[in-house]
């Protein structure tokens, strides 16, 4: 379904998106959740079809696309069933990458971002640590400068937990203490990272209960020299370029629940009409026919939502706001669709080879990721009493 904002090329855009979902991912969405991890070899096809940096610089590879375009291309992936696989992309994308575009020098973008966007160098953004969730000033990885005996460089000591693409990247954004003296959220500063760097080691591979096609890994610095040239805009500065592409991470995560749940209701809407119970399909019983239709309707007003904050960041507008209000709903919402979705499949909906129950699964977390929902709550209510 089209929608108000759309432009002709958005449905060109959300049928190419099909029909790759259709050839390179559904065929392997299960194969990929035993494995633990999705191929490199996706992100270059999606690379070479453009679609790796719809938003950075067209000189460096990228599509130099507005914020509209990139939601309906993350919303068309969001439709395929592995989490997964979609989230090692977009974190890729708008999660990991956006800190070069944004903070990098010109040398800085010359080097990486064509490589990232032909799918060729994989990124991810370390600033989780046991400590620090959303909670990004209470960060603990110190990153101290040398500029004695081996050159101009930062040595980094710590660790960062719940990292996805921790050990598929080969760059990683790493967030780091560089005034340990500072107060709250200054002193923080981002580098980066090369994958083969002395002193970088991935700690363990974690097992989550979903997202099974996505590694997340747990990272250790131990004496990691840093070129100073690795670091990414201002001293001191970081913790602001982190708030600001938090927007455009949630945004992402937005678009991920909203495919999500229009694929779920898509493949129950089918599942109860071609499932009898008691002599009639199960869409004849009015409880389902309007559970469901309830939920697409709330789907449709969340999306709503989702486009008017991608035109928000088009038109420069602060939509620190409606981000989060979208987060929060989008999160809780995508997981309201999935228990009943499941719960109209009956027991097929349990079974580990259905597209619903890996659904299910790569869902819950759409509520914790990229900021908990009381976390994205509390955002609204300050912005509503004017303190922000």
């Amino acid at each position: 379904m089209t929608t108000i904002f759309d432009r002709p090329e958005h449905d060109d855009l959300r049928r190419q998106v099909a029909r790759f979902i259709a050839a390179e991912i559904e065929p392997h969405a299960l194969a990929w959740d035993e494995a633990g991890s999705t191929p490199r070899e996706l992100l270059r096809k999606m690379g070479a079809l453009g679609w790796l940096g719809l938003m950075h610089p067209a000189e460096h590879g990228g599509g130099g696309a507005d914020m509209l375009t990139n939601v309906v291309w993350q919303e068309a992936l969001s439709r395929a069933t592995s989490g997964g696989a979609i989230i090692t992309v977009l974190v890729h994308t708008d999660m990991a990458s956006p800190h070069l575009v944004n903070a990098g020098t010109a040398e800085q973008k010359a080097r990486w971002l064509p490589a990232i966007c032909r799918g060729e160098c994989i990124t991810a953004v370390a600033v989780s640590e046991p400590d620090a969730g959303s909670d990004v000033a209470a960060i603990r990885t110190r990153a101290v400068r040398q500029t004695d005996g081996g050159g101009d460089h930062y040595v980094l000591n710590g660790s960062k937990l719940y990292i996805t693409n921790g050990v598929l990247a080969d760059l990683l954004f790493v967030a780091a203490k560089t005034d340990p003296n500072a107060k709250g959220s200054r002193g923080i500063s981002i580098f980066a990272v090369e994958r083969n760097t002395p002193g970088l080691r991935v700690g363990r591979a974690l097992n989550k209960q979903g997202w099974l096609a996505s590694d997340t890994a747990e990272l250790v610095f131990e004496n990691c020299r840093v070129p100073a040239a690795n670091r990414l805009g201002e001293e001191n500065a970081g913790f602001y370029a982190i708030m600001k592409n938090f927007q455009v991470e949630r945004i992402a995560l937005g678009s991920m629940a909203i495919g999500h749940c229009l694929t779920a209701l898509d493949l129950t809407y089918r599942y109860v009409n071609d499932r009898r119970a008691f002599g009639a399909p199960l869409w004849d019983k009015q409880t389902i026919r309007q559970t469901l239709s309830m939920l697409a309707a709330r789907v449709e007003a969340a999306r709503a939502l989702l486009y008017q904050c991608a035109v928000q960041v088009d038109a420069g507008a602060d939509g620190v706001r409606e981000v989060s209000m979208l987060k929060a709903l989008t999160g809780e919402l995508v997981n309201e669709v999935m228990y009943a979705c499941q719960q109209f499949h009956g027991g097929m909906g349990y079974m580990r080879e259905t597209p619903i129950e890996r659904l299910v699964r790569d869902a819950r977390v759409l509520a914790i990721g990229g900021g908990a929902t009381e976390v994205m709550l509390e955002e609204v209510a300050k912005r509503w009493r004017g303190d922000a």
